[in-house]
């Protein structure tokens, strides 16, 4: 038998010993089933030795070896960095490069569609099934509607049932993919983007980090795909990140139209375990050129890889919060650096981090300045009154006449509030008393269809009372305006209209925000009411108005990196209009047009902001001026929370000496969500303005922080946290 080292889903930082029967191929890499206490679990071979350390009788068998590939090698190695620099447990680091476990065998891979339509041979013999089967019918008039087939992002946004069926009737020749439209055909680059796809190449063969600086509506995904284009054709495979699911199918389809027989790859969590499986497997065995997906799609084998791709790069999404915490960006930069290839980090807006890297050198930059429809123009920017006296229920009068306009000329609006529900707050104008959540120490959020008072941060939700709890007065108010709210008050102010309200209590149903999109892009809406879902990535010929609802609360937050994503959220969601041959507008609510941030889009140059913002980042000595760690914990007592935290700071100033690093500890406070979930919360942040000091100081201190006693409190660290 062969001792084998087994990484498992655990926090700890050890690897355990089982013992692999003679003949049981496994090796480093392999994925395998092993008991770990009371449970079992998919682990991660990690070494394999003759002996064991540990008694012969206290080493258990493995179960069985799955009959996946090994883990590559890189992808290890990028396991281990994530667990290195983030300071996780590198079980539970390698846990997400396994894919899910469970599902049958692979299935058939064919190359991604850009379209789908009916052949004769499957009019003929889809027309003897049809009156069997309803589901049969719904999907076969879809596509005898759809003269040039149905799209790839409408096939990547159907039921799994109808994506099995087209598979099917596309092997038995029913459907095929038809040759490309004329839109597709048309794919002429101008001089920009040209030169952005040059200088893309440039790098090829080896490390080397190219943002992609361009406008909303620029032509970034153009330049993606030509260069993907390029990099498959040269043999290689092609890793590109999204920063939300909603984002795959549409890209997907554009990708897949662009590069007609590339077979695609998507990874994302959304994804049903067997689909996701087959699609890790396409990516391992290499079938699959191109592998676009969301934060996890990072660890997908790749054996080929020659470019990685990073859309809107500047996207808070990267960040994962829980479980592991990683970025997803900046190991995306480590995986490319480790296999020697380029990667390109695309953003209208990117992130400080980035822009300084620009400025230092360490990256190339190239601009993307100008639309790429040649008829498309920057959308005029209007600042209206906040407190417009005009306002029906949060509304301005002078947006509801853009509105009215744009209804008048059948054209399309989009409505931003980044609040979902009925209203933020419930409140009693009697006495004050406000509805707040028993676990969190937060505010409820009115919610309508059904009427229920709801927590955003723990899901508790109760019933709206009948009368205020404290005084008795049965006129409540509620304050604020969100998405729910802004429907209501649209489609009282125009009954006529078509309203669409997307956010994530619409959009949970697989294929619910797609079935939106092909809504709003086949002209059955006409006006948009979202949040930050709309923001980014979409593309709607028709729509030339955008109102921007309650973007001021983002200037009073506490967190230093607030403004910096309220700009890249108004650049994002203003683009959104004008981004063809119609002209657009921009109307935004606001009681300080005059701050940094507004004057920033009306003049159309997040360079300047940037540049404003990373000037205060150095009187600050803050990020990217220097590097931050965050200590989480959180207990049922406040008192074991404070407890805890002032031990740690104790231990920090005494690692700090210890180690002689130039780290500077703060204080422990409370956390901006002092409770949630029924625990209270507290924090504690170290900087430094070198990172190897501060790793230093990292390799001190955790081991002192692991044996302070007080099994009551989790906790955890945050290295290069995104918010404070």
């Amino acid at each position: 038998m062969t001792c084998v080292s087994v990484a498992v889903p655990a926090a700890t930082a050890q690897a355990f010993d089982y013992w692999a029967p003679d003949g049981v191929g496994v090796a480093r890499g392999s994925l395998v089933r092993v008991r770990l206490a009371r449970r079992r679990c998919v682990g991660v071979v990690v070494g394999t030795q003759p002996t064991s350390g540990v008694d012969r009788d206290r080493v258990q068998p493995i179960d069985d070896v799955l009959p996946l590939p090994p883990l590559p090698e890189d992808v290890l190695a990028l396991a281990e960095f994530v667990a290195a620099y983030y300071r996780e447990p590198p079980g539970l680091a390698l846990a997400l490069a396994v894919p899910p476990i469970g599902a049958g065998g692979v299935r058939r891979a064919l190359a991604a569609p850009a379209a789908l339509a009916l052949t004769q041979a499957g009019r003929e013999a889809l027309a003897t099934r049809l009156a069997r089967s309803p589901a049969l019918s719904a999907l076969h008039a879809r596509l005898d509607a759809a003269r040039e087939g149905i799209d790839g992002a409408t096939i990547a946004a159907l039921p799994a049932t109808d994506r099995r069926r087209l598979a099917a009737w596309r092997l038995a020749g029913w459907v095929e993919e038809p040759p490309p439209s004329a839109a597709a055909r048309r794919a002429e680059m101008n001089d920009a983007q040209r030169a952005a796809l040059t200088a893309i190449g440039a790098a090829s063969g080896r490390f080397g980090v190219t943002l992609l600086q361009g406008v909303t509506g620029s032509g970034k995904t153009d330049v993606y795909a030509a260069a993907a284009g390029r990099a498959i054709a040269r043999g290689g495979q092609v890793l590109l990140l999204v920063p939300e699911i909603n984002l795959t199918p549409q890209l997907t389809g554009r990708l897949a139209a662009a590069l007609p027989g590339v077979r695609i790859a998507t990874l994302h969590s959304g994804l049903p375990g067997g689909e996701r499986l087959d699609h890790w497997k396409a990516a391992a065995s290499g079938d699959a050129s191109l592998v676009v997906g969301t934060r996890l799609a990072v660890y997908a084998p790749l054996p080929r890889l020659a470019l990685a791709i990073v859309d809107e790069e500047h996207d808070g999404s990267y960040k994962q919060h829980d479980g592991v915490r990683y970025h997803a960006r900046d190991v995306a930069i480590v995986r490319a650096r480790s296999r020697g290839v380029p990667i390109v980090l695309g953003s209208a807006t990117p992130s400080l981090e980035t822009v300084q890297h620009a400025r230092q050198g360490r990256y190339a930059r190239v601009l993307l300045p100008d639309r790429a429809d040649p008829r498309a123009r920057p959308p005029s920017i209007r600042f209206v009154p906040a407190d417009d006296p005009e306002a029906r229920d949060g509304v301005s009068g002078p947006l509801l006449a853009a509105i009215g306009d744009r209804l008048a000329r059948r054209e399309q609006s989009l409505v931003f509030v980044n609040r979902r529900g009925y209203a933020p707050s419930l409140k009693c104008p009697a006495c004050a008393w406000e509805a707040g959540c028993p676990r969190c120490s937060a505010r409820l959020v009115v919610h309508r269809d059904p009427s229920r008072l709801r927590c955003h941060h723990c899901g508790h939700a109760e019933r709206m009372p009948r009368a205020c709890p404290s005084c008795g007065n049965v006129d409540l108010h509620p304050r604020g305006l969100g998405t729910q709210r802004l429907e209501a008050t649209l489609a009282a102010a125009f009954p006529a209209a078509r309203i669409a309200r997307i956010d994530r209590d619409t959009t949970r149903s697989r294929g619910a925000f797609d079935a939106m999109r092909e809504q709003v892009a086949t002209d059955a809406i006409d006006v948009l009411v979202g949040t930050q879902m709309l923001a980014k990535g979409h593309d709607f010929p028709r729509l030339t108005l955008v109102g921007v609802i309650g973007a001021d609360h983002a200037l009073y937050s506490a967190d230093f990196r607030a403004t910096e994503r309220l700009a890249a959220l108004l650049f994002q969601v203003a683009g959104r209009a004008g981004r063809a041959a119609l002209p657009g507008d921009v109307v935004v609510q606001t009681s300080f047009p005059a701050h940094p941030v507004y004057r920033a889009l009306a003049a159309n140059d997040y360079d300047a902001f940037a540049d404003e913002l990373l000037a205060e980042r150095r009187l600050a000595a803050l990020p990217p001026h220097a590097h931050l760690v965050l200590l989480g914990a959180e207990a049922v007592s406040r008192e074991d929370v404070d407890r805890f935290l002032s031990r740690a700071e104790q231990e920090a100033v005494a690692a700090r000496d210890g180690a002689r690093a130039d780290v500077e500890v703060h204080s422990p406070v409370p956390s901006l969500l002092a409770r949630r979930a029924g625990h209270e919360r507290g924090q504690l942040v170290v900087q430094s303005s070198r990172r190897p000091e501060l790793s230093r100081f990292l390799d001190a201190w955790l081991p002192a922080l692991r044996a302070i006693p007080g099994r009551r409190v989790r906790w955890g660290v945050d290295v290069d946290p995104m918010s404070l």
